[in-house]
């Protein structure tokens, strides 16, 4: 459906056929300029026909986009400049459209995190660039403590209020290049990239801190969550399987020792 959408507005971005714009232009070398726009235009829109995933769909119209932009900025006189801005506009629009699909398909609905097909996404590419550069990649496996027991007492929506605001907390807490993503039902998974074991577990423990620092209130009533995590540094070569099952391991030493713990995997 993104595809047929894509070609669809892609075919707006040719303003008008060779021969009008052969007729209204006056600058030296415009024609060839032009040529090459529309040769350029029905590349990307050949390679919007031939793929299915919306990141890809949406760096393809960037492209366009630009092309779009320089071709009315360095010949106006030579092309119909209203035409060339709506066929601008067009682009932009498209683009914005896939850009909300692919959030709303990457994250999960209720926290913001990314959910499970986005994680598993943002894992493959890490890891790679990880093994790629031979810098390191560290994973924290986050289970808030007694989660069913607040269900149980509060409600499912003060539950989900929990959810929410820890990954508040995460995302207030985290640098730019780090990544939290919901791994199931109460855990999480925070990918650290470029950070060596020690900082992967500063992070945990500042973490803990801020959701110590700001429990949740409703009405007369006030609720502090604690977690339990499980830190791991991948290893060379390690997929990313094994990155997250000896995080989960030591998530589960965690949880067996007391809870509001952090364990760093063996």
């Amino acid at each position: 459906m993104a595809s047929d959408k894509a070609h669809g507005g892609l075919s707006l971005a040719i303003p008008i056929r060779q021969k009008q714009a052969a007729r209204t232009g006056a600058g030296r070398g415009a024609p060839a300029d032009r040529e090459d726009y529309y040769g350029r235009i029905k590349v990307y829109a050949q390679k919007i026909r031939e793929t299915s995933e919306v990141g890809d769909i949406i760096a393809i119209l960037d492209q366009a986009l630009s092309q779009t932009r320089a071709l009315h900025t360095a010949d106006e006189v030579a092309i119909a400049r209203r035409q060339v801005v709506a066929a601008e506009r067009r682009i932009e629009q498209l683009k914005q459209e896939l850009e909300l699909v692919n959030k709303l398909v990457h994250e999960d609905q209720l926290t913001g995190a990314l959910n499970r097909r986005g994680l598993d996404e943002a894992m493959a590419r890490e890891a790679a660039r990880a093994e790629r550069n031979g810098t390191s990649l560290c994973a924290a496996l986050i289970d808030i403590d007694n989660f069913k027991q607040i269900n149980d007492a509060h409600g499912h929506q003060v539950g989900d209020i929990v959810l929410v605001h820890l990954v508040a907390i995460i995302k207030e807490t985290i640098r730019g290049n780090d990544l939290i993503g919901r791994y199931g039902g109460e855990e999480f998974l925070l990918l650290l990239p470029d950070s060596r074991i020690d900082e992967a577990t500063a992070v945990a423990a500042r973490l803990q801190r801020e959701l110590a620092r700001k429990p949740i209130s409703w009405g007369k009533q006030t609720l502090r969550v604690t977690f339990s995590a499980g830190v791991a540094l991948r290893q060379a070569g390690e997929s990313e399987a094994g990155l997250i099952n000896r995080a989960d391991q030591a998530l589960y030493e965690a949880k067996r020792v007391g809870k509001d713990r952090i364990i760093v995997a063996a």
